[in-house]
């Protein structure tokens, strides 16, 4: 099973701050990184990198990302 992980558990996960680190949905997002089930939406990785200021920073997270499929959306998939 593929799963789409949303923007805000991106953003806690690749936060600096160590506590956020151990909460429940970085560990299930570590698990399922894990298991090869994280694809990306267009739309979340553009979020995700839309927020990185630093060009260096932008350019490592955006290599990371490379990792994680595209789902492609259908129109049909907007109508469900």
């Amino acid at each position: 099973m593929k799963v789409v992980v949303d923007t805000s558990v991106w953003s806690l996960a690749l936060r600096r701050n160590q506590s956020l680190q151990e909460s429940p949905q970085v560990i299930i997002l570590r698990k399922l990184i894990l298991d090869s089930s994280v694809v990306l939406l267009g739309v979340i990785r553009q979020e995700i990198l839309s927020g990185i200021r630093e060009s260096e920073q932008f350019s490592r997270l955006r290599d990371y990302l490379k990792a994680f499929p595209n789902l492609e959306l259908e129109i049909g998939d907007w109508r469900l």
